[in-house]
C-alpha cells in the first residue's frame, strides 16, 4: 500500500509538471506566429469588396487551430507571394479568369482553381490539412472576426493567369471595388428632365462571362447596364418597358423568350424599340453567318448555341414598330476583341450586310466585318458605346420626343472611334451604319 507520504509526493510531482506544462503553453501563446494587419476601415472595406469588370477576387483565411500557431503560412498564387498568414487572418486577391494554382508554401499542397470573371472564391488553409475550396457563406462566417493582414513589401494582386508572376498591387493600395470602378465623363447622366414616352421597348443584353469559360467581354455588363440608363433617363423609356438581361440570365433561352415572345406581346404599331448587345459574336465558319453569343453559348456548335444575326433580324422585322434600333458592341470574325472561334477554325472576313435589316430598322454596329471591337480601358467602357453615349449625352442628337437622330449620332461616334482605335492601340476599327431594306 502506497503510504501518505509518498502519495503526497507523487501529487506534488504531479501539480509541478502541470504547472511547467502551463508555462510552456502560455510561453507558446506569447511566442505564437503574428503578421502586421490592416486598420479596421481597410479590412472592413476588403470584406465587402466585389471584383472588378473581367477579374475574379480570391479571399485565402487560416483558420485558427492551436496546433500551428508558431507557425506563418506564405501563400502562393502562381508562383507568386501573395501574403503571410497567422492564425485568424485573411488576404484578397484579384485574378484574372483561367486556371490557378494556390499553396500554403508546400508545393504539395497545390489547389487548383479554375476562375471565372465577376466571381468570387474562397480557400481556407489550415495546420491539419490542406488548403480547401469553401463555400461562401460558411466562409463569411469565419472570416467575420478575421483580419486583414498588411504586408507593405508582399504584392496581393496578380492580374496574370499564367504561372509568370505579375505583381501590381498591395494590400494597402486596393480599396474595395463598387459595380463600377473606372468612372468617365458618360458616368454622369445629363440632368435635364425627358418626357417619358410610354409606347418605346427596349432589350439591353451585357455578358461579360460565359458558362463555357470565354475570354471576359471586358466591360459588357457595366455598358449594358448604363444603357439602361440613359434609355430610362435621357431618352424616356419607362423602367417597365426595359429588359435588362446580364451574364447567366442572358442565355439563348432568354434571347428566344424576349426577342420572340415578349417584344410582339408588347410592341405596338408606333412603337419604338431599341436594342442594345455587348458581349461576344462568333461566325459560322462553314456558312460565314455572324451570330450573338448568349451566355451557354460554345462557339464550337454555335449553329445550335448561338443567336444568329438573321434570326434576330426576321423577328425584330416582324414587329409593328415604327422605328427598331440595334446597337451591336461586338464583333463577328473571331478575330478577338468581343468576338470568339471554335477551336481549329480561322478568323473570317464577315458581311455583315449578308443578313440585311428590314425597312423600319437601323443597325449600328461598333465595326466592320474583318474588325474587333475594342474596349477603352481607362473610360471602364467598350469603345463603341463610350462615344455612343458620348455623342447622346453631349451632341443634341435626342429629339424632344425622346428618339434618336441615327444619322447625327453615326457621324460623331464612327471618327471618334476610328481615331482612339488607331491612336491608342494602333487598330482599325470603324463602326458601321447598317439601314433596313424594304
Amino acid at each position: 500500500m502506497m503510504s501518505l507520504w509518498n502519495m503526497d509526493g507523487n501529487v506534488k510531482k504531479y501539480t509541478a509538471r502541470v504547472i511547467l506544462l502551463l508555462v510552456i503553453l502560455s510561453m507558446l501563446l506569447s511566442a505564437c506566429a503574428s503578421v502586421p494587419v490592416a486598420s479596421p476601415e481597410m479590412d472592413m472595406k476588403m470584406k465587402s469588396m466585389a471584383p472588378p469588370p473581367g477579374k475574379a477576387l480570391l479571399y485565402v483565411y487560416r483558420n485558427a487551430v492551436f496546433a500551428g500557431s508558431s507557425v506563418l503560412f506564405k501563400i502562393i498564387v502562381d508562383g507568386n507571394t501573395a501574403g503571410t498568414l497567422a492564425e485568424r487572418t485573411y488576404l484578397a486577391v484579384l485574378l484574372e479568369p483561367g486556371k490557378h494554382r494556390v499553396h500554403d508554401g508546400n508545393p504539395q499542397n497545390l489547389l487548383p482553381l479554375n476562375i471565372e470573371a465577376g466571381k468570387t472564391y474562397y480557400v481556407k488553409v489550415s495546420a491539419v490539412s490542406n488548403p480547401s475550396s469553401v463555400r461562401e457563406d460558411n466562409a463569411r462566417k469565419a472570416m467575420a472576426d478575421y483580419k486583414l493582414i498588411d504586408e507593405s513589401e508582399e504584392p496581393i494582386q496578380i492580374t496574370s493567369a499564367s504561372a509568370k508572376p505579375t505583381n501590381v498591387a498591395r494590400a494597402s493600395s486596393i480599396e474595395p471595388m463598387p459595380a463600377m470602378t473606372v468612372r468617365s465623363d458618360i458616368d454622369d447622366l445629363p440632368l435635364a428632365k425627358v418626357k417619358q414616352n410610354k409606347n418605346s421597348y427596349a432589350i439591353v443584353i451585357g455578358i461579360e462571362s460565359y458558362r463555357q469559360k470565354l475570354p471576359a467581354a471586358d466591360f459588357a455588363v457595366q455598358d449594358a447596364k448604363l444603357v439602361t440608363e440613359y434609355l430610362t433617363k435621357v431618352m424616356g423609356y419607362p423602367e417597365e418597358n426595359i429588359v435588362t438581361v446580364l451574364n447567366d440570365h442572358a442565355t439563348k433561352g432568354d434571347f428566344e423568350k424576349y426577342f420572340e415572345k415578349w417584344l410582339p406581346n408588347n410592341v405596338e404599331k408606333d412603337s419604338t424599340v431599341f436594342v442594345y448587345y455587348s458581349g461576344h459574336g462568333a461566325p459560322n465558319p462553314k456558312s460565314g453567318s455572324a451570330y450573338l453569343v448568349p451566355y451557354d453559348g460554345d462557339p464550337s456548335f454555335i449553329d445550335e448555341t448561338g443567336y444568329s444575326l438573321k434570326r434576330m433580324y426576321a423577328a425584330l422585322g416582324k414587329l409593328p414598330a415604327k422605328e427598331v434600333i440595334v446597337a451591336l458592341d461586338s464583333c463577328f470574325s473571331g478575330a478577338g476583341g468581343r468576338s470568339v472561334l471554335a477551336k481549329g477554325a480561322r478568323p473570317l472576313v464577315m458581311n455583315l450586310n449578308t443578313a440585311p435589316p428590314a425597312k423600319n430598322m437601323t443597325v449600328l454596329a461598333a465595326s466592320s466585318g474583318e474588325q474587333i471591337s475594342s474596349t477603352y480601358d481607362e473610360k471602364g467602357h467598350g469603345l463603341f458605346t463610350y462615344f455612343m453615349l458620348k455623342g447622346i449625352r453631349n451632341e443634341d442628337v435626342v429629339k424632344q420626343d425622346g428618339s434618336l437622330d441615327i444619322p447625327a449620332l453615326f457621324d460623331y461616334v464612327k471618327p471618334q472611334v476610328q481615331s482612339i482605335a488607331r491612336k491608342k492601340y494602333n487598330n482599325e476599327q470603324t463602326p458601321q451604319l447598317i439601314e433596313g431594306k424594304s
